[in-house]
């Protein structure tokens, strides 16, 4: 196996600057995800990698050595897409054994490891059936299968699960997840989906506008958004976002809104205090921050009146009017609301996110 480098990487399509300046690490046995929204330069970023894209500047190295000219079949990757690209006319079998046939492994060989991958991957009750009478997701299976039957250093790949029915992909993430760690294989994993990136990356590297915002865990993006667009783009409801004003009362730091006033808790406004308060702020808050109520528990408890309800199952997610801005909230099922009632909210203030206005970059 191996690393995955990127040194200043750029790719431009004409006058477009699609990816610019990505710095990337991706080391030995680690699962990166790719994730952001469409356009955002992660698919240019994978194709670089595996060398069908070519770089405008910058390198790209693969273990310890610099791919920018080495051709994609001698770069020792695997790719899979959405789109299968199997033989239709050959069996399961015909199609993982194919790129050992033209590498001239023998028939052995070729049986051993052909029948190690189906092993691995619960393939061998329709080994021998033709590819073009099977289900999608076994479809995906044999195109994984295929690829990792030549034991690649990296494992590219591009939304490969994105076309498949919820509870088929939900499937497949917990098999590919499984697979990834048995191999210890190095894997690339491109997708838009915040919930997918969340359940399978060790890391996350969120991208937006071909600028690489953040890298991290997926705690550690889901906690500390370094940007109001991955703060934006993690999490499900989406954070809240509401403009403030800034003001000092007796020594303290609070933010002002028509519709409530919040004083920041001590290690916030330290935290402010040394980087300079500024007059204006974004402020954000996860619908999972807020509690709600019927009555006002607190003086800083914030009015706001019911908009729209959504049953979830194992909750509610009500969308309330604060003013002229509409916020999510996440409550138990219990709580019972109906359109146009008045409740009241209290933002969890050691969870509550301030973003510049004008960069959008965070303040804490």
């Amino acid at each position: 196996m191996a690393e995955v480098v990127l040194k200043e990487v750029c790719k431009n399509y004409g006058k477009v600057e699609a990816v610019k300046n990505v710095n990337l690490k991706c080391e030995d046995g680690q699962f990166m995800c790719l994730l952001g929204p469409s356009g955002c330069g992660k698919s240019s970023t994978l194709r670089m990698i595996a060398g069908l894209e070519q770089i405008t500047k910058g390198e790209i190295y693969i273990g310890d050595g610099l791919v920018n000219a080495i051709p994609p079949k001698d770069r020792n990757i695997a790719m899979v897409f959405e789109t299968y690209a199997l033989y239709p006319h050959l069996s399961v079998y015909g199609n993982i054994a194919f790129p050992l046939k033209i590498r001239n492994f023998s028939k052995s060989q070729i049986d051993k490891k052909v029948k190690e991958v189906a092993e691995m991957l619960d393939m061998n009750d329709f080994l021998s059936k033709r590819v073009r009478g099977l289900g999608d997701g076994q479809k995906q299976r044999v195109s994984i299968a295929r690829a990792l039957v030549r034991e690649p250093e990296v494992f590219l790949m591009d939304e490969p699960i994105s076309h498949l029915d919820a509870k088929l992909r939900t499937r497949m993430r917990g098999e590919l997840k499984r697979l990834q760690k048995e191999t210890g294989i190095t894997c690339v994993y491109v997708t838009h989906d915040q919930i997918e990136a969340m359940a399978l990356g060790d890391k996350i590297a969120v991208m937006n506008f071909g600028v690489l915002q953040q890298v991290g865990t997926p705690q550690e993006v889901y906690d500390h958004p370094v940007t109001e667009s991955v703060a934006g783009f993690i999490g499900e409801p989406p954070m809240n976002f509401l403009d403030c004003a800034v003001a000092r009362e007796k020594g303290d730091l609070l933010l002002l809104s028509p519709s409530f006033k919040i004083y920041l808790p001590n290690k916030i406004k330290k935290t402010i205090e040394q980087k300079g308060v500024p007059s204006e702020v974004l402020m954000g808050v996860r619908p999972t921050d807020i509690e709600v109520s019927r009555e006002k528990s607190d003086p800083e408890s914030i009015r706001a009146e019911v908009y729209t309800i959504e049953p979830r199952g194992d909750g509610l997610v009500l969308t309330v009017k604060l003013g002229k801005n509409l916020v999510r909230v996440e409550c138990a099922e219990e709580f019972k609301s109906r359109t146009g009632d008045t409740i009241w909210l209290n933002p969890e203030k050691e969870r509550i996110h301030l973003f510049d206005k004008s960069t959008g970059v965070s303040l804490i």
